[in-house]
């Protein structure tokens, strides 16, 4: 089992990207740290700091639930597009490490993911 995230627009063939439930997990912990935090100490994951306590436009897809807990809106998807995007270069200029790497091309592929959210003004949806 695992998790696909898609544009809502009702078109079976568009760009999608999905992980297993633990590279998900391994993906948005490495994209906390990118933003100066552990995701282990949030609530939620385990911690007990709150999400208030941290600044990051990623909030939306980091404090997202893998089961459930609706979509994100196209305007949630333009606000992370870009942050998304710059941390996908700063990570490209990084180590040869392989799980590094393929973060980096999940991190590519849910930008071209959200960009058709914002462009179709559609929501992304977790499945």
């Amino acid at each position: 089992m695992g998790l696909v995230l898609f544009p809502g627009d009702g078109d079976n063939s568009s760009l999608d990207v999905s992980w297993s439930y633990g590279g998900f997990d391994a993906f948005r912990r490495r994209l906390a740290h990118a933003e100066g935090f552990t995701l282990s100490e949030m609530r939620g994951f385990g911690g007990d700091r709150l999400w208030s306590e941290v600044s990051t436009v990623l909030e939306p897809l980091l404090d997202h639930p893998d089961d459930g807990g609706g979509d994100l809106t196209p305007a949630a998807c333009r606000v992370i597009l870009p942050r998304l995007e710059a941390i996908a270069d700063d990570w490209a200029q990084g180590s040869s490490d392989p799980l590094l790497r393929r973060h980096v091309e999940d991190a590519r592929q849910l930008a071209g993911v959200l960009r058709i959210c914002v462009e179709k003004r559609v929501p992304l949806i977790f499945l």
